[in-house]
């Protein structure tokens, strides 16, 4: 909030018209700074995912599918 009343006050037309465009972006950045996740632990859970779908062709049911899915990301325990 500081930066943006400073960028007013300088009165740089370019500035002020670079804060204008980042201000949408604004909670995506802030977020993204705060939260160190990226795309790529995502992308890695989904492929394991799509692997145990191909190694399982067949599976009667999809109660074992998920029982699978579940062992290969066991998570913290409670």
């Amino acid at each position: 909030q500081v930066w943006w009343e400073q960028v007013n006050e300088s009165g740089i037309k370019p500035l002020k018209e670079f804060a204008r465009k980042l201000r949408p972006y604004l909670h995506g950045i802030t977020a993204s700074a705060s939260y160190p996740l990226n795309t790529c632990t995502l992308e890695g859970i989904n492929n394991k995912i799509k692997l145990i779908k191909r190694m399982g062709y067949g599976y009667r049911d999809t109660d074992y599918f998920f029982l699978k899915i579940k062992a290969a990301f066991p998570g913290k325990p409670r």
